[in-house]
């Protein structure tokens, strides 16, 4: 059994918190957020009590983990501390929005030896865990290509684009690191190209809307992965793997599998009207896996390591759409 506290209760810390309340390996101990009234609700409805200090949530006595759900600015601080206290952490991507200051705090936690884990949760999903067993069993052969793609169904807030670090470091990271998972590969150059096409004000924040990314892999392998912000038709999400000798493919997910039959027309079932839905049950696998992981000593992936390579790549990408070059990937 693992005592966790939990730094963050707004949206995902309150995922996270009910995740934390039904896994039977979990201690759900205490919540910790900047404002004391909200921790008190995420407490009082999963049966966790309130951190009123960050001294009480890292306390060796007390809890034996951490889940960092906080603001992306208190990340690399959160970990820190975990780190000094001898905590194991789970912490939301990314380490820090600054991949020098990431890079540091990783190193900080591995000279103290640190259980840590970036929940990177799409490598939990059901239908992209068995595209990578397919991938790794040798069955397609070796990888050629593969093409992915992340369709978000509206425009998130500009207040929040003004904090995300942009679609790179934002949205296209997590296919980032999936692409280098199921390759099994690290990336060594990046070309970005993107527009505005959903919303202009968007550049005046260097950012873009509408991406593809390509990327090059040892030997020659290509990655590419098509971003929208905008689809109008719900969220779409969907992984292609070509191989020397066949295919596997994540096909996108319906909200259901009932198809209607009329007089020339067949209608199914639409896409999931978010990427929450889409995604919902990857966050209580990810979880599952760090507290096996935790209780069996095991190793803990994606780790902070994995974090850091997603991060780089985004980072070149980010540059290569200022550039409007291929850019060159350093870990």
């Amino acid at each position: 059994m693992q005592r966790f506290a939990l730094i963050g209760a707004g949206f995902i810390g309150t995922v996270h918190a009910a995740n934390l309340a039904a896994n039977p390996d979990v201690d759900f101990a205490l919540v910790y957020d900047v404002d004391p009234q909200r921790a008190a609700t995420v407490a009082g409805s999963f049966g966790a009590a309130v951190a009123h200090s960050l001294d009480e949530v890292f306390d060796a006595g007390t809890v034996d983990a951490v889940f960092v759900a906080s603001s992306t600015d208190t990340h690399a601080e959160h970990v820190r501390r975990a780190a000094d206290a001898g905590i194991a952490v789970l912490c939301e991507k990314p380490i820090d929005l600054d991949l020098a200051h990431a890079n540091e705090t990783a190193e900080y936690a591995a000279q103290r030896s640190t259980r840590a884990m970036v929940d990177f949760n799409r490598r939990f999903d059901r239908d992209y865990a068995e595209l990578k067993r397919i991938v790794d069993s040798g069955e397609i052969g070796s990888v050629e290509l593969i093409q992915l793609s992340s369709r978000g169904p509206a425009m998130p807030p500009l207040e929040y684009i003004a904090v995300s670090g942009g679609q790179m470091r934002d949205q296209a990271v997590h296919f980032f690191d999936l692409a280098r998972w199921i390759a099994g590969m690290d990336p060594v150059e990046v070309f970005a190209t993107g527009s505005t096409m959903a919303e202009p004000r968007l550049a005046d924040y260097g950012d873009v809307d509408t991406s593809v990314v390509s990327l090059r892999l040892p030997g020659g392998a290509l990655v590419q992965i098509d971003c929208t912000r905008r689809t109008g038709y719900g969220y779409d999400e969907r992984i292609e793997v070509l191989g020397s000798k066949g295919m596997a493919e994540a096909r996108r997910h319906r909200n259901g599998n009932v198809s209607r039959y009329g007089a020339g027309t067949v209608t199914d079932d639409g896409l999931h009207p978010g990427w929450f839905e889409r995604v919902k049950p990857t966050y209580a696998a990810a979880l599952a896996a760090f507290v096996d992981a935790l209780e069996k000593g095991t190793p803990i992936t994606p780790s902070l390591e994995d974090g850091l390579k997603a991060q780089a790549i985004a980072e070149a990408a980010t540059r290569s759409l200022a550039s409007g070059r291929s850019e060159p990937i350093g870990y």
